[in-house]
């Protein structure tokens, strides 16, 4: 259906003044700060876990060496999807109006429905990755656990975990927990890996928290004058960014410089098109683009849904 006259009375009146609700500003690219961005020429994008060796033995003078079999653990899939709108504006609704292009308008107004769309997708593995999150509609690893759990399986048996055992709010308890439990992480066969944690993302409720224990030279919430060991010893060197998109309000989450963790996968590139309608004389305007969210490795990123 196209916009038409009727839908835009006011716009055809002589004594308006200003037309207002398309040109709000809005959070753009906050994507950029949990994901890598790998271009891709498929439907889909496959990567493979690999498990390595295990921790190397004894040779005994004059036995053999002893041999050990890497192997394939699972499959994380990227499908494609195809985010798109358009609107169209009649012939006479374009001639009548007296004030300014409909077309600019509706075209910034599209723009940030098509932004929005892609933040929300990027927000929605972190949401909905969460333990406390059924099975059913959580985002899972390509493991099959939830993205953030306790549970994630390896070959070796030991279980590799990227959120707290018992969850809670943010705070310099919580926030120290998950920066030992990530430098314990283990590779699929066991071994001890150096992994640290890099940068916390955190919904908006939470950034004056974060404020507090990122950047206060002494421990908040305490008359003792001890320092902010988080703080002194530079243990999350890019800080915190602010995610509008995230919907657990007392969650946190710690990306790690763990590579192939969080990505994001770009098939078409945002464009757009205008064309007119020979019949009608209604113009049409459309934007496209595609695009993939997900994660490979856990590791990557340590998620906390909050008490």
């Amino acid at each position: 259906m196209a916009i038409s006259r009727a839908q835009l009375v006011k716009e055809l009146e002589p004594g308006l003044n200003a037309l207002f609700g398309l040109e709000y500003k809005r959070y753009e690219n906050q994507h950029a700060e949990i994901y890598t961005t790998e271009s891709s020429d498929r439907a889909f994008e496959e990567e493979v876990m690999l498990s390595g060796f295990a921790n190397a033995d004894v040779k005994a003078e004059g036995a053999g060496v002893s041999y050990d079999d890497a192997q394939e653990t699972y499959t994380a899939r990227y499908t494609m999807e195809t985010i798109a709108l358009a609107f169209a504006i009649t012939e006479e609704a374009i001639e009548d109006n007296l004030y300014d292009r409909l077309s600019s308008r509706y075209t910034k107004a599209l723009a940030r429905s098509m932004s929005n769309a892609k933040q929300v997708k990027a927000a929605a593995p972190l949401n909905n990755g969460l333990p406390g999150v059924a099975a059913a509609s959580a985002f899972q690893t390509g493991d099959g656990k939830n993205l953030f759990a306790t549970d994630h399986p390896t070959v070796s048996g030991t279980d590799v975990k990227n959120t707290l055992t018992t969850q809670a709010d943010l705070n310099e308890t919580s926030l120290e927990t998950a920066l030992i439990d990530i430098a314990q992480m283990t590779d699929e066969r066991g071994l001890r890996i150096a992994a640290k944690g890099v940068k916390m993302i955190i919904p908006s409720a939470n950034q004056f928290n974060a404020e507090r224990l990122m950047k206060s030279q002494g421990r908040t919430q305490t008359a003792d004058n001890d320092i902010n060991a988080i703080n002194s010893m530079g243990m999350i060197p890019q800080g915190y960014r602010v995610n509008n998109f995230l919907t657990d309000a007392d969650s946190f989450y710690i990306i790690t410089d763990v590579p192939n963790g969080m990505k994001y996968f770009n098939r078409a590139p945002l464009t757009t098109a205008m064309e007119g309608d020979f019949d009608t004389g209604n113009v049409r305007y459309k934007a496209r683009e595609r695009y993939a969210f997900g994660a490979s490795d856990p590791r990557g990123i340590f998620g906390v849904e909050g008490a």
